[in-house]
């Protein structure tokens, strides 16, 4: 519908933030919402971890076009019942995350709410525009690469549901941590090619990469990093990790240099093809799974 506005600058929807070009930089701009009972529960979550939670979600998209984030507005509708000490709290939660990440609260709005709270958050990156990573770059015989481990959220959430609160998934969901450190140095590093966060399970989100890249994946299920099945690894949404592709000749070279700037480990996991298709593969022959990500409606 909105296609043929003009868009004054600003790259089209599709990657993890639109993009702002101006002259060598660029800044990145993207919004997310969590909405009680839907992203959290208020009985199962500290306010402080909600505050938290908030802030990292929109800084894992601005990390996943490999820039810097500067600055974030946030709007809260709350009903009575989170007025007053939960929304300090929150408030504390927001800030200590803020701080740690060196972004700055430039504006926002709050209002009441009925029953349940809704939290909103615009993030603002800044970024050479030599170094943005989008979607639509993944080429024909890049590996497909994670970083971490995937599935401890997704895991932590069915903790959560049958109310086993204090198992290390169940903490690990509560509170994301965005690869800051991390995207912005894979930004710097003209091997990599597409990347873009994960938010709904690699099994929805290499979809994304695969249509704007107009390319086909393989994925070995046998060396995807996880704790937990595979079905959690897969499927389950806010892990927060980096999915990208990255130059086959020079992948192991890319791996061991992210690890040391950043501590943070690089798994190869699959391939980009020219089919079209998601293949899965196991031990190198293909599977016959039924993996599907989180889908919001």
């Amino acid at each position: 519908m909105f296609g043929t506005l003009p868009h004054h600058g600003f790259e089209p929807i599709g990657d993890d933030c639109t993009v702002l070009s101006m002259g060598d930089d660029a800044l990145v701009m993207t919004t997310d919402m969590l909405v009680e009972d839907v992203h959290f529960l208020r009985a199962a979550s500290t306010a402080e971890e909600v505050g938290r939670k908030s802030l990292m979600v929109n800084l894992s998209d601005v990390a996943a076009m490999g820039a810097t984030p500067v600055a974030t507005l946030l709007s809260l509708s709350l009903p009575e019942s989170a007025q007053g000490e939960w929304s300090e709290a929150f408030m504390r939660g927001y800030y200590d995350a803020s701080r740690e990440a060196g972004v700055a609260l430039v504006g926002g709005d709050t209002t009441a709410s009925r029953d349940r709270i809704s939290i909103n958050v615009v993030a603002i990156g800044r970024v050479q525009g030599a170094n943005i990573k989008r979607r639509s770059a993944a080429k024909v015989g890049d590996i497909i690469a994670v970083t971490g481990k995937l599935g401890t959220s997704s895991k932590g959430l069915v903790d959560i549901m049958f109310g086993d609160l204090d198992t290390v998934a169940a903490k690990h969901h509560r509170v994301a941590q965005a690869r800051i450190a991390e995207g912005v140095w894979l930004g710097g590093r003209t091997e990599v090619h597409a990347m873009m966060d994960i938010s709904d399970g690699i099994a929805s989100d290499i979809n994304h990469i695969m249509e704007l890249s107009k390319v086909g994946a393989e994925i070995e299920l046998s060396t995807i990093p996880t704790d937990y099945d595979i079905r959690y690894a897969t499927t389950g949404g806010e892990d927060y990790e980096l999915l990208l592709t990255v130059d086959a000749a020079s992948f192991d070279r890319v791996a061991e240099a992210l690890k040391e700037a950043t501590g943070t480990m690089l798994t190869a996991i699959g391939r980009i093809t020219d089919s079209g298709e998601l293949q899965w593969l196991e031990n190198g022959a293909p599977a016959t799974v039924d993996l599907k990500g989180f889908t919001h409606f």
